[in-house]
């Protein structure tokens, strides 16, 4: 079986998790987050635990097992405190900025780059370069943040274009000079 399956969930107070056939619903403070259950695998609620149980006889059930109870686990941490994801610009010019339900970046390119931001996803911009991604759904906060980055990954030999935050880009050098005989 797997070792991150077999851990109990804490639920915490002011969540509440209810199991409807194969789904499950978690409601929090923040939202309300549903998840189809993988077949063989079930869920016992014990006053605030939450134990995700697998049926041994299927072959390979246990990476699924650990699968679900991670995802579980991520809808009880979003419905509470959320996920976040910070993205810098870097390059001469770039900027964002939100315009009602659009994201607009300005990245070199001459027609205006818009993303629509999903249903449940927040965006906020400081300074015009540094973009926050903020949402209940560990998923679509991670969906989103690299939608955005995919506008223009950076590159190599100068670093410019849209990074996470803590991201490390390992620069290349330019053509060497030729050797002179």
């Amino acid at each position: 079986m797997s070792r991150v399956g077999k851990a109990i969930i804490q639920i915490p107070k002011g969540v509440e998790v209810k199991k409807n056939g194969s789904e499950v619903s978690v409601k929090g403070p923040k939202s309300t987050l549903t998840l189809k259950l993988y077949p063989g695998i079930d869920i016992k609620i014990e006053g605030d635990h939450l134990e995700v149980v697998a049926d041994s006889s299927i072959s390979g059930i246990g990476k699924f097992h650990g699968l679900m109870r991670a995802l579980i686990n991520n809808m009880i941490l979003g419905v509470t405190k959320g996920f976040e994801k910070r993205l810098e610009m870097i390059g001469v010019g770039y900027r964002a900025s939100v315009q009602g339900k659009e994201i607009d970046l300005q990245v070199g390119n001459s027609h205006p780059t818009r993303l629509p931001i999903p249903e449940g996803i927040q965006v906020s911009i400081e300074a015009n370069t540094k973009i926050l991604v903020t949402g209940a759904d560990n998923q679509k906060v991670g969906l989103f943040a690299a939608s955005v980055r995919a506008i223009k990954p950076p590159e190599p030999y100068q670093g410019k274009g849209i990074r996470y935050k803590d991201e490390y880009v390992r620069k290349k050098a330019g053509k060497a000079a030729a050797k002179s005989k």
